[in-house]
């Protein structure tokens, strides 16, 4: 009986901690991948030639009384690769300028490992900064839509783009980054 009286309080303290433990560290998610397929507002280029002419023309141009207008696209203005920091990351991270003004972070080809309360952050740190650094002074663009594949998060207008610096992926529950990658303007 005596015995009884000291395991079952034992045994609850044990269940709790198991269960505590569970929550905070969910080691299931280094076993899981969420994909996400959001059309990247810019799309990367594969690298390769198309092997078709450019459109220079040898016949006589015909002069036009009026300039054809130029319709305003999404376009780069910055971008890099993933450096890993608790987590092995691959993919590449972009700053897009969008037409009107605003601007987006993209990522393309994003493979990480899967984890407990990952948010996007736009750091005015350099990527070369100690990880500790991308915690302080960040904007958060929200929750991680995925570990895996394209995704585009859009920078909300009061934003001052040219004090971004990096794009940090990054655990709230163990302040800890799983990557970054630098996005400083030419």
């Amino acid at each position: 009986m005596r015995h009884r009286r000291f395991l079952i309080p034992v045994a609850v303290v044990l269940v709790v901690a198991l269960g505590v433990g569970l929550y905070l560290f969910q080691p299931w998610r280094l076993l899981t991948v969420r994909e996400t397929h959001d059309a990247l507002l810019v799309p990367q280029s594969t690298g390769q030639s198309t092997g078709q002419p450019t459109s220079q023309s040898t016949a006589a141009s015909v002069p036009s009384s009026a300039p054809a207008p130029v319709a305003e696209t999404a376009r780069e203005v910055a971008a890099g690769e993933w450096r890993s920091l608790e987590h092995a990351t691959t993919g590449k991270a972009s700053l897009i300028k969008l037409p009107g003004g605003g601007h987006s972070v993209q990522f393309a080809s994003l493979d990480t490992s899967d984890g407990p309360d990952l948010y996007v952050y736009l750091s005015p740190h350099p990527s070369s900064s100690p990880e500790k650094t991308f915690g302080q002074g960040f904007t958060s663009l929200g929750k991680l839509k995925g570990n895996r594949g394209d995704q585009v998060y859009e920078i909300p207008s009061g934003v001052d783009v040219s004090t971004i610096r990096s794009v940090v992926i990054w655990c709230k529950r163990f302040s800890a980054g799983f990557a970054v990658a630098p996005l400083e303007q030419a």
